[in-house]
């Protein structure tokens, strides 16, 4: 059966350089490439926080040490890491598609994400980014206006807010190039974060989106049968790391929501993924999330491994 699949692939599947990075797509192209031969449309999502991450610091780096040059936004970082990644990902995919005779194109799409002005998450802002510094350079950027926070005892950084995804700018054209055969890269890194505002059409926010949360709101926009979240397990355990620990091989809409409020999920970690594979689960009937590792994609897909969250009503 054909189905059309959105996968999420995690930023720290993609190594800490960018030869790193090529070193892991030129593996990851394999199995992507194998749902793509099954038949499947497949769009591709996926993180960047390691490469952000290095993207900002070398930007905080060139700003310390140059006071000639500006400081670079965290929304120009995130296009830059969505180029790089996408360029990359891009390129492996094609030149697995070519050995195997599959005649598709793939394209990249710097994509950009509406959020919410008045989102909650602005007034709570929590996600670290960027370069170390000391208190007494930490207390003159709090009186700059930015929100800055003791990291593990390493120094201050800067924190961002991390506001929900509420619709994509380019998903027209996304939409456009799926319909007519293509293999899209998109969202990446949750997408560039921006709002609209009356009169002066779409602004930067200083944000960042999670990647779950905005693949799935992907998956919703294109019609998607099947979300797909990589993670490093190839399924989803409750009590984890405990000896009543078990993994499961289904999730109802009702036990993920139950497995939540108990705190089963690690909010870093597997708590965004379980949430964002619930939200795309229960938004129209028939729609299915699949949490596995990239290796068993293939597999999942067929009911053989990962763990499906489904809504059985």
């Amino acid at each position: 059966m054909k189905n059309r699949i959105v996968v999420a692939l995690g930023g720290n599947a993609l190594g800490n350089s960018a030869k790193e990075q090529r070193d892991a797509v030129r593996e990851t192209a394999i199995p992507i490439v194998d749902l793509i031969e099954a038949g499947h449309e497949v769009i591709l999502a996926h993180g960047n926080g390691p490469q952000v991450g290095m993207i900002n610091l070398a930007m905080d780096s060139a700003t310390k040490n140059l006071p000639s040059f500006a400081e670079m936004p965290i929304t120009e970082c995130v296009a830059m890491s969505q180029g790089y990644i996408g360029y990359h990902l891009q390129r492996f995919i094609r030149d697995e598609l070519k050995r195997r005779n599959i005649d598709k194109e793939v394209a990249t799409i710097v994509t950009e994400v509406l959020v919410d002005g008045d989102d909650p998450a602005f007034k709570s802002p929590n996600k670290p980014i960027g370069a170390f510094y000391t208190k007494e350079e930490a207390e003159k950027l709090e009186k700059q206006g930015y929100t800055m926070m003791e990291d593990a005892g390493r120094g201050y950084r800067r924190v961002v807010a991390s506001p929900k995804p509420v619709d994509i700018v380019q998903k027209k054209t996304i939409k456009t190039l799926i319909d007519n055969s293509q293999i899209v890269i998109t969202v990446g890194g949750g997408g560039i974060p921006v709002k609209y505002v009356e009169g002066k059409g779409t602004l930067g926010e200083f944000a960042v989106i999670d990647k779950d949360f905005a693949s799935a709101k992907l998956a919703e926009l294109i019609d998607a049968d099947y979300l797909i979240i990589l993670t490093a397990v190839e399924k989803i355990a409750i009590n984890y790391g405990k000896e009543n620990e078990q993994w499961l091989d289904k999730l109802s809409i009702d036990d993920a929501k139950k497995y939540i409020k108990e705190g089963h999920f690690a909010p870093g970690s597997m708590l965004p993924k379980v949430e964002a594979a619930l939200g795309f689960a229960a938004s129209k009937q028939g729609r299915r999330a699949l949490v596995t590792s990239l290796e068993k994609a293939k597999d999942g897909i067929a009911g053989l491994t990962g763990t499906v969250i489904v809504d059985e009503k």
